[in-house]
């Protein structure tokens, strides 16, 4: 085959993908005398020039360097396809939307649209290239039985499902700015963050509305491919790709090329060679870690595998072998026709795997392997509806739960196990139809062209499936390689948790200010408003006024407690009006002989550490609170800057009980930490922020460092979403809580 090729002018497109890697790597490899040019698109600033060197840097290519100096590069892409050399012998298309699940216009956009421009680039050359196409076995949809190297037959109207395709976007977007759509998720936002505050939640609202519209996309491509009789937007799009190069083979050499599903290389480059994630390894991961308790497969069905080495090979071959014009030729490149691979063959293999090679489970031991019993796609279907309605009724409960270490367990387990039921919905419904497929591919053709081959040409470009023992390549050779670099990855993260260096370090010279904002209630002390007011007030009263106020308090807690899940300063505004006919100077006299050793007593050791270790590194300390400033007089020493509620007062030094000024909460802490950074040329980038509640996200998010303290439910799922910094700063050991906090005066 290398013969037939020597000299020919051979433009590939795709090659930063997998087939597309490992075709270059076989024609560089064996085919020395072929001319190769090479269509990659620039990706932001990096060019198309730099993206091939990048590529041709890669492991796989190091012993095919000299090679190499034969790739030409041509700057495009399939949205806007550049003149193509005028030479050109061949051309094989290997580019393509290759997600099962893409947005709606983006698989018509790439699969069918590029493909046309292509197309039509070709035509301009004047030359008759012999033209390759790769697609997909499975443009076949939901048919069943024995599936011929031929045309799909169907009555689609091409132009009409296009130009459908294409204009979703724009209805859909126009869609979600209904009122329809707009309420329910502001309505959402709106119950989740309105103690941070109203933009917090607008920011949410519409980051909800543009993971709709990706949804509907989604959603509305797969209905319609389903409709049409095929399993998702990827195979249909592809089909009618089909289409439009079946138009163009009416007068041109075309070859279409329809592999299975490619996984890891059997043999060439190496064994296990793989780029990325593909079809199985999500699967194949998952099961090892526990996380995959059934699959709606039948136990006999087959799935059909095929090694990327063998695709490129038969790409190849194909490539040598150009059919007359007129006459297009098909060609699957499968293996369940000649060696059929079960589900339960697979699952066996997998399991056997991972009995011998475990994943570390933690301080558990090695992960759990479900057993499958291959129950059928409606039982798992039930088992997964019943799990999901089970994990949204705990998941309402925890995330009512009042504030606690078991709260926060309880939430990062249910948060994990909500991703893993997220993950088993998403490819559950996305392989479904896979797994039920009943499809068994036709490879005579593909046969006939690999037994045409020379004795060498079959060892060095070998394409027969039916050779795969899958006992060896799913146990010694993909479950090795797909895993491996997982297990690097957990490696690595325990071995950054090991080396993790908590030491701040100090101000570089010529850098911008470095501040450190710390909340004070629930965050430096094991206190809230309420209890102060009473450690304040109380110490004025006698017997039984200190009975009486904490009967009318106690009375008023239900309502306080539901104004402070509504809004902070509304709740904070109603606490402080029991500050009314109290004297200012009073307030502050007891703060100052009383209140030092209480909030000693619920100051957390961990916190004043930190606190000294920002001062230490040189940088400035504030302390920001919606606390009436007496109550912070004994943390005076510890802060560069104390912003705290003002209390106003008349005349005569009596509180009023309103505020000299509305208090910092929610998104106006933010707002007064920019104005504060601005006055004393604050980086905010490189600053920290220390808070405990997810009213405090604004202030979290307003720096460059968060860091959440004993966080409540919900401020603790946002931060490991954010992969923010999540501390347990403890109580002092001294603290202790009584119904008096003035404690046995009489």
């Amino acid at each position: 085959m290398a013969a037939r090729l020597d000299g020919q002018h051979v433009l590939l497109t795709g090659v930063t993908g997998f087939v597309g890697e490992a075709l270059l790597h076989l024609l560089l490899t064996e085919v020395p005398g072929a001319r190769l040019t090479v269509l990659v698109r620039p990706k932001g600033s990096t060019t198309a020039q730099a993206r091939t060197e990048a590529l041709l840097r890669k492991p796989i290519f190091a012993d095919v360097q000299e090679a190499a100096s034969r790739v030409e590069v041509l700057s495009g892409d399939l949205s806007d396809v550049p003149a193509l050399p005028t030479d050109l012998d061949a051309v094989v298309h290997c580019a393509g939307d290759v997600s099962f699940d893409p947005p709606v216009d983006e698989g018509f956009r790439t699969n069918v649209v590029g493909t046309r421009d292509l197309l039509d680039r070709i035509r301009e050359t004047g030359s008759d290239p012999h033209y390759v196409h790769i697609s997909t076995a499975y443009v076949a949809g939901r048919r069943r039985g024995v599936i011929p190297e031929a045309p799909v037959d169907h009555d689609v109207d091409l132009e009409a499902e296009l130009a459908w395709g294409l204009a979703q976007r724009t209805a859909i977007e126009h869609r979600s700015r209904t009122s329809y759509v707009l309420e329910s998720e502001r309505r959402k936002a709106e119950k989740t963050h309105s103690r941070a505050g109203l933009l917090t939640a607008a920011a949410a609202t519409e980051a909800a509305r543009k993971e709709w519209v990706k949804a509907e996309l989604v959603r509305v491509g797969t209905e319609r491919a389903r409709s049409l009789g095929w399993t998702d937007c990827y195979t249909f799009t592809k089909a009618l790709g089909e289409r439009v190069v079946e138009r163009y083979a009416e007068q041109h050499r075309v070859s279409i090329v329809r592999p299975s599903i490619i996984e890891s290389a059997l043999v060439t480059p190496y064994p296990g060679w793989i780029e990325g994630f593909k079809m199985a390894e999500p699967l194949i991961l998952a099961y090892g870690r526990g996380e995959l308790p059934e699959f709606p497969a039948s136990a006999d069905t087959v799935i059909d595998i095929v090694p990327v080495d063998h695709v490129v090979a038969a790409i190849v071959a194909v490539l040598a072998s150009p059919p007359e014009p007129g006459s297009p030729a098909y060609f699957h490149v499968s293996s369940g026709g000649r060696n059929p691979l079960t589900f339960r063959r697979l699952y066996d293999d997998v399991r056997s795997y991972f009995d011998e090679h475990p994943f570390a489970g933690g301080d558990r031991g090695a992960a759990r392997l479900p057993e499958w019993r291959f129950a059928g796609a409606q039982a798992v279907e039930r088992l997964l509806v019943t799990s999901e309605r089970a994990h949204k009724v705990a998941d309402y409960v925890v995330g009512h739960a009042p504030r606690s270490d078991r709260a926060r367990d309880l939430a990062r387990k249910l948060d994990q196990q909500g991703r893993r039921l997220e993950f088993l919905r998403r490819y559950l419904d996305l392989y479904n139809e896979y797994a039920q497929a009943e499809l068994h591919f036709s490879d005579a053709r593909t046969l006939a062209l690999f037994e045409s081959l020379s004795p060498e040409d079959r060892e060095r470009f070998a394409f027969d499936t039916a050779v795969v023992d899958w006992d060896h390549y799913l146990k010694d050779v993909h479950c090795p390689a797909v895993t491996a670099p997982v297990r690097r990855m957990d490696e690595a993260r325990r071995a950054r948790k090991r080396a993790a260096d908590p030491t701040l370090k100090p101000v570089a010279e010529g850098s911008g200010a470095v501040a450190a904002f710390f909340d004070m209630d629930g965050t430096l002390l094991s206190s809230n408003v309420i209890e102060t007011y009473l450690w304040l007030r109380l110490r004025e009263q006698h017997g039984g006024e200190r009975v009486a106020e904490l009967g009318r308090m106690v009375a008023r807690l239900p309502g306080l407690v539901r104004a402070e899940r509504r809004e902070r300063s509304a709740f904070l505004r109603s606490v402080y009006r029991e500050y009314a006919g109290a004297r200012l100077a009073d307030l502050e006299a007891i703060a100052d002989a009383h209140l030092t050793d209480h909030v000693l007593s619920r100051l957390s050791p961990e916190a004043v550490r930190r606190i000294r270790e920002h001062r230490n590194a040189g940088h400035r300390t504030v302390l920001i609170t919606g606390a009436i400033a007496p109550l912070t007089r004994p943390l005076a020493p510890l802060f560069d800057h104390i912003e705290a509620a003002q209390l106003a007062v008349d005349h005569r030094g009596v509180c009023t009980g309103f505020l000299a000024t509305s208090p910092l909460v929610g998104e106006s802490r933010a707002a007064w930490m920019r104005g504060y950074a601005a006055e004393h040329g604050i980086d905010l980038a490189a600053s920290y922020g220390y808070a405990d509640s997810h009213s405090d996200l604004p202030l979290l998010e307003a720096v460059g460092k968060p860091v959440a303290v004993r966080p409540d439910v919900p401020l603790f799922r946002h931060a490991r979403r954010n992969r923010w910094t999540i501390v347990d700063w403890a109580s002092s050991t001294s603290s202790s809580r009584t119904l008096n906090p003035a404690g046995d005066r009489s």
